[in-house]
Formats: structure tokens, sequence, C-alpha cells
């Protein structure tokens, strides 16, 4: 199975957001494009101890991303850095940032349906 990312399908476009996703088996894979101040905190409010539950393992193709983890630890991942990060964060952009994203399929849903509920409101 094989996908440029824009074959991949859109599943939002909204103010210079843009996130693209499929289920691959049991890993969920997306494309993600964000402005500067996307900040997802407030949009993760009302999942456990508002963060986002699933773990990502990814690849920052432009830009930068910073993450809150649950024991309180920053980390701003930049272009270049192949990352993991834990279930349990929140994060922010200070500048635009596209990213390429592998979560297991059964935990990044819930959250997705989430953030989706949070945006249409």
């Amino acid at each position: 199975m094989r996908y440029g990312f824009k074959e991949i399908p859109l599943e939002m476009e909204q103010d210079g957001i843009e996130t693209r996703g499929v289920e691959c088996g049991d890993v969920y894979s997306r494309y993600i494009d964000l402005p500067a101040g996307v900040d997802f905190t407030p949009l993760l409010v009302g999942l456990p101890h508002d963060q986002c539950q699933s773990p990502h393992w990814g690849y920052v193709l432009e830009g930068s991303i910073t993450l809150r983890f649950a024991d309180g630890r920053e980390e701003t991942n930049r272009a270049g850095d192949v990352y993991y990060w834990p279930a349990g964060h929140t994060g922010w952009t200070d500048e635009g940032v596209t990213f390429l994203e592998f979560s297991p399929t059964a935990e990044i849903l819930p959250v997705l349906d989430h953030l989706s509920k949070q945006l249409t409101g």
C-alpha cells in the first residue's frame, strides 16, 4: 500500500490547518500542516488529564512544534527530527510546522473524534 501525501484522505482544512489521515491496519498514518499559533491545549480539555492519550511516532518535515508531556517536561521538535511522543501530552506551534505522524489506530481515533467535536462545537 502506497500513498502520496495528497492522496491521503483529507481530515480537516480550516484556518491554514490541513490534516490528512489514513488507516493502514493497526497504524493510523497522518500528514499534518499547521500554521503558527495553533495550540491543542484547549481542544484536549475533556480527555483524561486534558491531554492527548495516544502515542505518536513521526518526522518533522518543516518548521517546529513544542510539546508538553504529563511530567511537565517540554520539548521542541524541528525540521529533520524523528520523534516519539508518549501518550499524555499537548502541543503548540510558534511557527508553522509540517510533519508525518504514525499512531496506533485504536488509540488515535478516539482523540481525533474528540478534536473534531471540539472544533465543530
